[in-house]
Parts: C-alpha cells; sequence; structure tokens
C-alpha cells in the first residue's frame, strides 16, 4: 500500500471513501478555520485511492510533541497502523489517539497489537442510530408509549417547528444551547467553534436548524428547543442542541426529535445518528442518563463500536500526559486540546 497526502481536487474521491461527517472533507475545512492542524491521507493499491482519511494535530504544552487525533476513521488495521506509524513520526507524535467508525460484529475483532486500548474515550463507546427507511407509522410504533404521548402533548400545546439557515436562526440556537450547558453544567464549545462549524458545513449544503416554538395564545412565537443538523451521505446527525427551561411542560424536545425524524426522511436519508449514548446497562444515577433516556425513547438500535485506541510513539510523555487525570478530569483537557 502506498500512503499519499490529499490533495483539494481530490474532495470527491475522498468523500466517497469515508464513513462519518467528523471524517469529511468539509469537516476538516471547519477544523482548518479554527487553526487547527488538519492531515488528510489516502492509501493506494495499484496506484487505485482504496482507503481515505484526516486527522488533527494539537501540541502538548511544555514539549515539543504533538498528539494526534482520527475520530470515525477506518478500520484499524495493520496497513493504517503502518501509515500512521509513519504518519505520527514525520510529526513528531507522542501517541495517535483513534475512535474508528466500526461497529462491534457478533465476533470480537482483532486490533493489531500497536493500537493499545485508551484508558480515556472522547466519544462514547455506544450510540442509537435510527432507521429513516421505515414509514412514519412503524418508526411511531417503535417509540416508546411515553415518548408517543409527549408528541402528542407537544402537537396539543400548538408547538410548532421550523427548519432554517438564516443567521438569526443561528443566534436562537446559540443563545439556547449555552442556556442549556450553564443549567446542566456540563463542557460545551465556545461560540468561535460553533459559529465556525455552522458556517463551513451550512454553506456546503450539510447543516441545518431545527427551532421548536411555542405559540399560546399570546402568540409571542417564544422559541424552546434549537438543534443543529448535520448531514452526510446517507446519515442525519443530531450533535447539538439546546432548550429553553420554560413551558418544559409542552415537550417541545420530543417533537423537535420527531420533526428531525420526519426531516431526514424527507431527505431521502437512511439513517438518524444521535450521536452517543450510555451502554446496555445504563446507570439512571449517570449524569448522562437523562440524554440517554431521551433518545432511548425513539426506538433506535443501541450500536456499540469497537472503542478508543492509542498508539503510542513517545511512552514519557504519553504516561506523564495520562497521569495529567490525577489533578484535573483529562477528559475535558482533552475536549479542550483536540478541540472536539
Amino acid at each position: 500500500m502506498d500512503l499519499r497526502p490529499i490533495t483539494n481536487n481530490q474532495q470527491s474521491q475522498y468523500n466517497k471513501l469515508v464513513t462519518h461527517v467528523i471524517q469529511s472533507f468539509e469537516w476538516g475545512k471547519f477544523r482548518r478555520c479554527l487553526g487547527t492542524q488538519v492531515l488528510r491521507y489516502g492509501l493506494y493499491k495499484n496506484n487505485q485511492l482504496t482507503k481515505a482519511f484526516q486527522l488533527t494535530l494539537h501540541k502538548i504544552p511544555f514539549v515539543n510533541q504533538y498528539v494526534g487525533y482520527l475520530p470515525k476513521g477506518p478500520k484499524p488495521d495493520k496497513e493504517l497502523a503502518e501509515a500512521l506509524i509513519k504518519i505520527g513520526k514525520e510529526n513528531h507524535c507522542a501517541f495517535i489517539k483513534l475512535e474508528p467508525d466500526i461497529c462491534l460484529p457478533s465476533t470480537v475483532y482483532r486490533l493489531p497489537s500497536d493500537f493499545h486500548p485508551s484508558p480515556k474515550p472522547l466519544f462514547t463507546k455506544y450510540n442509537f442510530v435510527l432507521d429513516l427507511t421505515k414509514s412514519e407509522e412503524d418508526l411511531l410504533k417503535n417509540m416508546h408509549p411515553k415518548t408517543r404521548y409527549n408528541i402528542k402533548v407537544a402537537q396539543k400545546h400548538g408547538v410548532k417547528t421550523e427548519e432554517r439557515v438564516d443567521d438569526e436562526a443561528f443566534e436562537i440556537y446559540l443563545k439556547l444551547y449555552f442556556e442549556t450547558t450553564k443549567r446542566q453544567g456540563y463542557h460545551g464549545h465556545n461560540k468561535n467553534y460553533h459559529r465556525k462549524v455552522w458556517k463551513t458545513l451550512r454553506d456546503a449544503g450539510m447543516a441545518r436548524l431545527l427551532i421548536a416554538y411555542y405559540e399560546p395564545r399570546t402568540n409571542n412565537h417564544e422559541p424552546l428547543t434549537a438543534w443543529m443538523l448535520l448531514n452526510f451521505k446517507d446519515t442525519l446527525y443530531y450533535p447539538y442542541g439546546g432548550s429553553s427551561k420554560t413551558h418544559s411542560e409542552v415537550m417541545a424536545n420530543n417533537l423537535t426529535a420527531w420533526e428531525a425524524i420526519k426531516l431526514g426522511k424527507k431527505m431521502g436519508l437512511k439513517k438518524f445518528d444521535m450521536w452517543g449514548a450510555l451502554g446496555p446497562d445504563a446507570d439512571a444515577k449517570d449524569s448522562w442518563y437523562g440524554f440517554h433516556k431521551f433518545k432511548l425513547g425513539y426506538g433506535g438500535k443501541l450500536v456499540e463500536y469497537i472503542g478508543t485506541y492509542d498508539l503510542v510513539f513517545n511512552w514519557p510523555v504519553y504516561l506523564t500526559f495520562t497521569a495529567i487525570d490525577k489533578l484535573t478530569p483529562l477528559k475535558i483537557f482533552l475536549l479542550k486540546l483536540l478541540g472536539k
């Protein structure tokens, strides 16, 4: 196999081979807008491009070393290991973190010994994926009864949704997103991150907003929920969203999810990727359980990925970096460092 950089005029070829929006050529453009170093490569066999991927490089403080990050990439086989070893050494990487877009099959998948199970994942190991090729009737039938009930409650209260791509709608989304992160106390990307991902992917026809409004008798058209939805190939993704704490009784979130599903069907897409979930034995005390339970209600398939792995080049730096976990939550540190 021959490893070569991917050029800008290979965008179409590249996108045909990658499987997730985070690996898309357009996502790489967005990351570069943030000042992140993005490397794109292809593996060739008999002069034919057979595998493609992109990774980002992130400077480790105080040392002349980098972390490479390859999320939602291809199968981590021997060929990929050899390619990443070459890339890592050329770019002074202490290690490269991989989170492949590969689900566990019925038999255990064996990785090359170069890839070590990581102590700190960034993406969740589980996710809900909904089959959009089913009829609306079947999709509703597969939902939890409480979820179907909540959708009807929202409709009864006059909640309406709008698909929008304008700047005013984005400001509504931004306000609700940060209201939610503050209220629920979780780490979120900064405003610049959201503006860049929105502009880059919207301009490429790969992003839209779905906003749910409450229309009581006063007719003040109050926005209650806003989701950013991304589309790539045959999949609609729900990565980011926010909601108001007011009028929670009208169940605007439930209707927004249902309208997102219908939008995906209208766009002719086959899958609705809900971005992440807890495992099959989710702990009700887990801080993310509310998100998990909400997504569970829509009847999607709970898929399990093969996990997170580190390809290590400099063990002393890697172990020191990992030891930061004793001083501060490493996942938050990594999220900030890698800009995820």
